[in-house]
């Protein structure tokens, strides 16, 4: 079986019969504009503020749209989210969710989830549309329920992702969609020399879903890479 391409394999993109397709500026301008497709309102533009104000890394627009996207595509009623932030992927996950559904959201900085209520509620969501969880990832998961949720966004440590996907296949029901944020860590997944224990556990998060066969995955090339695999 296939696995992940190692720093010696080739990454050139193909054309389906076999022609390496050459990365051009109009292709990487393709992908400027793909990526801001989606306009963005005041309450996402005050939530990246604070978030770059607290020293934090944001999902890109083009993400968020693929988070909104993502949310649509299985009728979201239950997600949950691994780094609140300051509240930009909980604002695309929300818009993509159904109406009456409710984003539960976990950070292990109570003051920056205070921010992400606040952009909620410029967004326009009720209260009662996000649960807030202080706390790190691997101790909150293990307290939600079996197959309660739609689908489960990880934006948190990188180095917890593998044990971020084990209770990701516990909480989704079954066609429920699990995704990870930066996954390309900026190029360096692919890069030949040598490379932090981080990038290595990336390395492995995607050939693991790649791999599996109770997964469908796919890699998405919006932001910094958002790797999304379906629960058969």
């Amino acid at each position: 079986m296939c696995g992940f391409p190692t720093p010696t394999d080739t990454v050139t993109p193909r054309h389906p019969w076999g022609q390496e397709r050459v990365i051009t500026a109009n292709r990487q301008t393709s992908w400027a504009f793909a990526d801001a497709y989606v306009a963005e309102d005041e309450a996402l533009h005050w939530a990246r503020d604070r978030t770059r104000d607290a020293g934090l890394r944001s999902v890109s627009p083009g993400t968020g749209a693929a988070l909104r996207l993502l949310a649509a595509s299985v009728d979201a009623k239950a997600v949950a989210e691994i780094g609140t932030g300051c509240g930009v992927s909980g604002i695309h996950l929300l818009h993509g969710m159904r109406p009456d559904g409710v984003l539960t959201t976990v950070d292990q900085e109570p003051e920056h989830q205070q921010s992400a209520r606040q952009a909620f509620r410029d967004a326009g969501f009720a209260g009662n549309r996000a649960r807030f969880i202080p706390g790190r990832a691997l101790d909150v998961l293990p307290r939600l329920a079996d197959a309660g949720y739609d689908l489960v966004f990880c934006d948190g440590d990188r180095q917890e992702y593998q044990d971020y996907l084990a209770e990701s296949l516990r909480l989704l029901r079954p066609g429920g969609l699990v995704a990870f944020e930066g996954v390309f860590a900026n190029g360096r997944t692919v890069d030949s020399g040598p490379q932090p224990t981080e990038v290595l556990r990336l390395r492995e998060l995607v050939r693991t879903l790649r791999e599996s066969t109770e997964l469908v995955s796919s890699l998405l090339p919006v932001g910094d890479g958002l790797l999304c695999a379906v629960k058969r």
